[in-house]
């Protein structure tokens, strides 16, 4: 089967989406498939091509929804487009976010193939869909199949788009998380540590749990607050609010390699994501799950679709300080609380692995091939008996 995975993000920059699309393309061709990924970038396309990318249009920063989308704003795609679909000549075009400007719409007007999309965003709204639905119609209507990440993402994009979603969620590297790897000495030194993960933005909600935390400290001082994400102005401001404030033991790492990542996931007792919305799923919770961590988390939509609360952990309302500070202590006094969400939270995340994603992406994949009548081209999958 001949597959494209389309990302209208900047493709060597870091991010959910393009994070997706790099797993999906590692087990599909370890399924047998042939697999190119278009994409913008801002890296050089011989690099790129390394990575198995074809490059199209040149990112540039735009702000949405309380983040940065870097995404190619060129109308001059056209060309390039065509070339590429003329030449690979896809079974299946995998669009990722499909109605985003403007790589995915314009590779929507001139594909021939089966065309999917996936949508993964979750929001209070989305003025381009509201004032541009009548126009993104048009191109919604040549989506052959529909993919949510999460419920909450198939209710968000279904009050523009109406349809029918087939509900497959982000994955995992379960193996890479939940290998049996020391803990960072660093903080191996008997305190207990509460472990935040994730870029500084507002919607990440850290404001609270740097409150929250204060709190923690005068009624548990054996604790310790590890903070990891790259830096930037958010970062710096919060960084001067604990010096000036003098609270004891946080740690600001800046960014942290993904090969080192399951070490910070190993040396924490508690994982806290404090979001306070737009969150369609919640990937860093379930790496720390697999990592064997209880969680404490924000009671939304995309974070309740993966944690039950008083299973794999405890959910608190958005912007309460109080509960978000009472969560905490409660994990931290009580071990065999911690032990017990930590057991459950590994059966669960084994759920959400991307060999088992992966599957149920392909899966789909057939049954829509099947139903269109054309037999897939070139390369014949090694279909996995396992479920992986």
């Amino acid at each position: 089967m001949k597959i494209a995975l389309v990302s209208p993000y900047d493709y060597p920059y870091p991010g959910g989406v393009t994070g997706h699309i790099a797993h999906l393309e590692e087990n599909f061709r370890q399924m047998g498939h042939s697999v190119k990924i278009i994409a913008p970038s801002s890296s050089d396309k011989r690099a790129m091509a390394a990575e198995n990318v074809l490059v199209v249009g040149r990112p540039v920063s735009i702000p949405v929804s309380g983040s940065i989308a870097r995404i190619a704003v060129s109308p001059r795609l056209s060309g390039r487009v065509k070339q590429i679909l003329d030449q690979e000549r896809f079974d299946i075009v995998h669009l990722h976010e499909p109605l985003v400007p403007v790589l995915p719409i314009t590779i929507l007007r001139f594909s021939k193939s089966i065309n999917i999309g996936t949508f993964h965003a979750y929001a209070d709204r989305n003025l381009g869909y509201f004032y541009g639905k009548r126009i993104l119609k048009r191109w919604f209507r040549k989506l052959d199949g529909k993919i949510a990440v999460s419920k909450p993402a198939m209710e968000f994009v279904r009050q523009y788009f109406p349809g029918y979603y087939n509900i497959i969620p982000n994955g995992i590297d379960y193996e890479h998380f939940s290998a049996e790897v020391p803990a960072l000495p660093e903080f191996d030194d008997g305190r207990l540590n509460i472990l935040f993960v994730g870029r500084m933005e507002k919607r990440k909600g850290f404001k609270y749990l740097l409150r929250a935390y204060a709190r923690v400290k005068i009624q548990f001082p054996n604790c310790r607050l590890i903070v990891v994400g790259p830096r930037g102005r958010l970062s710096e401001e919060y960084q001067s609010v604990v010096e000036k404030s003098r609270l004891e033991d946080v740690v600001f790492t800046g960014y942290v390699p993904y090969a080192v990542l399951p070490r910070y996931y190993r040396s924490a007792h508690v994982f806290c994501s404090p979001a306070t919305g737009q969150e369609s799923f919640g990937i860093v919770l379930l790496e720390a799950m697999a990592a064997g961590r209880p969680i404490v988390a924000s009671n939304i939509e995309g974070y309740a679709s993966v944690v039950e609360h008083g299973t794999e952990g405890l959910l608190v309302p958005p912007k309460d300080v109080d509960a978000l500070s009472a969560a905490i202590l409660k994990l931290l006094r009580d071990r065999d609380l911690r032990e017990m969400m930590s057991e459950q939270g590994r059966l669960t995340a084994q759920e959400y692995s991307w060999k088992r994603v992966s599957r149920k992406v392909l899966a789909y994949y057939e049954r829509l091939l099947s139903e269109s009548g054309p037999e897939p081209s070139a390369i014949a999958p090694r279909l996995a008996t396992a479920e992986g």
